[in-house]
């Protein structure tokens, strides 16, 4: 266990011993619990199954030498690869074989109406599990993750993205056969992505093993594993930096897609190849970081160079995101022409199924109409904002996060997009998105964060090196680490709460007001529409979050909403407290300074918790708060310290006189 990024590891002849003597399990479960993560009773039995197959697997062999792991952490993400043996071929080349196992049998995996996607039987899944009645969840085909997997590794880890060391990846389907019936995971749809990703069978373990023998019969696993692990982890890559690299080049595995997000994929491209059959409705739901919008973007650089010319288009009413993909496409790209705003999506412009996709991002943000301010009066529409967008397209694709509902503005919910499906006879498919790649995969931060914000009993822990999470006592020193980390490739941004003025205006300097002022702290704001001319060195509102001069000002909920950075600040303001005689922490309505969000009345409540909670969840690698209610900050540093004691972090105020640099 090195680095907590593998739960199990040994040299070949241990990890024999270790099965043989019924140590394997008790080992998993130690390493499961250094690591932080939580499994059940399924899982344990899968673990013990696999660990017998993969013994046997290596006695067949012959192999000697070789190093073994099981269920190891991809980098920037909790997902865990099944199994990963080390070694050398004949050549003393070094190479690394990961093996997606699987212990489906014939009749627990059937064919789905999607291409690309199987449905697997929970009961076999997870063999002795009953549940009642039984049912089929959708999962990408075993090769399909071995690519993924394959191709995340290699954009990762420094050793395999420079070659020096080599890796590939098999699927091993041990209770399957090619020979019986039902026969779905060898169905020709399949054929040209097992010539390179292959899922092997259990009459295939002869074969299986001569691959294993061929790579890594000249020993020397361990030296090849201690350089794997302690390669150094590329930085993550920026979803926004990238957008040309997909979009207007086409290179959808620029970024690979891991999982449920390849299921959501599939799900959408299998929808566009049966157009004209009937409308449909795709939901892609999932909480912060889950991949929302890199799945957005690979269907449309899939789409946009594909054989077939579609009419496609993505929109969302966030003019940051918007602006921010379309800023780094190459100036006369005609991918910028697929980016439009939900506004535009009204009968005025669209004829019924005019668009043969039409992808709606941030659809928590959708409005109750699509009219607004400067929408010319023959143009205007009684249908709502959620018709008018699911009337445009033959296939519409929501990715959603009811959670994320921040004003009463905003009216995008599950439910709403269901009803209007309804009402267009449209065939509705749901996507449930559940791992999440930001805040550096831990899932256990995401769930703590929740159970304080909702006042929920709190049991989640997480340690420090999942997620680097502070608490500061003052604002002063929040941003001289945020200006640390926004260095070089990395990016990191302030934000705060919106419970201080934005002005309008200048100062009698010509200089944007530092409005967000607490105590001898001040900074400005991002930079209003209504600022001409805009000073020297700082951008208009909607560029805070992706050009440089960002870093000089406070980011709001509405500029920081859909973007990520490696590190956010987050300055907690008096519109979340902890009342210390009902032990909860509550939100206070006289604090804001948002005239709209105050008028959300009952709904002002859960709108600050979710407020904040996207915030938090900024961060790829760390998040930094401030909380200028003093018993709501001595309330996380104890749960903190709860959480992941002795190793949480509490930083130290300046002293009387210090300023930010």
């Amino acid at each position: 266990m090195v680095e907590r990024r593998v739960i199990y590891s040994a040299e070949q002849q241990a990890f024999i011993n270790d099965v043989d003597e019924n140590l394997f399990l008790d080992k998993m479960k130690e390493g499961a619990a250094f690591c932080g993560v939580h499994v059940g009773d399924p899982e344990l039995r899968s673990w013990e199954a696999n660990s017998g197959k993969i013994g046997s697997l290596l006695r067949l062999s012959g192999v000697s030498g070789a190093y073994v792991t099981f269920e190891c952490l991809v980098p920037y993400t909790r997902q865990r690869i099944d199994c990963m043996i080390y070694g050398t071929d004949s050549e003393q080349q070094e190479k690394v074989i990961h093996i997606e196992l699987k212990q489906w049998g014939n009749t627990s995996v059937r064919e789905n109406e999607d291409a690309g996607n199987i449905d697997v039987s929970d009961e076999e899944e997870n063999t002795v599990i009953a549940y009642t009645g039984g049912r089929y969840q959708t999962k990408p085909h075993p090769s399909q993750q071995v690519k993924q997997y394959d191709n995340y590794l290699t954009g990762f880890i420094e050793v395999l993205s420079s070659h020096e060391v080599s890796i590939s990846g098999v699927a091993y389907c041990y209770n399957y056969s090619r020979s019986e019936t039902p026969n779905v995971l060898y169905s020709s749809q399949f054929n040209q992505l097992q010539e390179r990703y292959k899922t092997y069978s259990r009459e295939d373990v002869r074969q299986l093993a001569d691959v294993l023998k061929k790579a890594l019969c000249g020993g020397n696993g361990f030296s090849v594993f201690n350089k794997v692990i302690t390669s150094r982890i590329l930085p993550s890559k920026k979803l926004l930096d990238s957008a040309a690299e997909m979009v207007d080049e086409g290179n959808a595995d620029f970024f690979s897609l891991l999982e449920e997000q390849i299921v959501a994929k599939n799900t959408i491209l299998s929808a566009l190849k049966n157009i004209g059959r009937k409308k449909s409705v795709i939901l892609v739901k999932g909480g912060p970081g889950t991949g929302k919008t890199v799945i957005a973007l690979h269907v449309l650089a899939e789409l946009a160079h594909g054989e077939k010319q579609l009419n496609i288009r993505y929109a969302t009413k966030s003019k940051p995101l918007l602006e921010g993909v379309k800023h780094n496409l190459p100036r006369r790209s005609r991918a910028k022409l697929l980016f439009s705003s939900l506004s535009q999506f009204i009968p005025a412009n669209f004829q019924e199924n005019e668009l043969d996709l039409l992808i709606v991002d941030e659809a928590h943000r959708i409005g109750v109409s699509p009219n607004h301010q400067y929408t010319k009066s023959y143009n205007r529409t009684d249908l709502s904002q959620i018709d008018s967008i699911v009337r445009c397209a033959k296939v519409c694709v929501f990715f959603i996060d009811d959670k994320q509902a921040i004003r009463s503005q905003d009216v995008g919910s599950s439910e709403m997009i269901r009803e209007s499906a309804g009402k267009y006879g449209a065939n509705v498919r749901e996507v449930e998105l559940w791992s999440q790649f930001r805040c550096n995969g831990s899932d256990n931060f995401i769930d703590w964060l929740e159970q304080i914000l909702y006042n929920q009993n709190i049991t989640a822990k997480f340690d420090p090196s999942e997620f680097d999470f502070r608490i500061f006592d003052s604002p002063h020193t929040l941003y001289k680490e945020i200006l640390k980390k926004n260095k070089g490739k990395e990016t990191a941004r302030l934000t705060a709460g919106f419970c201080w003025p934005w002005s309008k205006e200048l100062d009698e300097n010509g200089c944007l007001k530092k409005e967000v002022r607490i105590g001898s702290f001040a900074m400005p704001w991002e930079t209003r529409d209504e600022i001409r001319p805009i000073p020297k060195g700082y951008v208009k509102w909607y560029e805070w979050a992706y050009k440089p001069e960002g870093i000089k000002q406070v980011g709001c909920i509405y500029t920081a909403q859909g973007f990520e950075f490696d590190y956010v600040g987050v300055i907690i303001g008096p519109d979340l407290y902890y009342d210390e005689n009902s032990h909860k922490v509550e939100t206070k309505k006289t604090a804001t300074c948002d005239t709209k969000l105050r008028q959300s009345g009952e709904s002002f409540d859960e709108y600050v918790r979710n407020i904040y909670r996207v915030l938090m969840s900024r961060g790829m690698k760390g998040c930094y708060v401030y909380c200028c209610d003093e018993p709501l900050r001595d309330y996380l540093k104890a749960q903190l310290n709860k959480s992941n004691a002795p190793f949480a972090t509490i930083v130290k105020s300046l002293n009387p006189g210090d300023t930010v640099g």
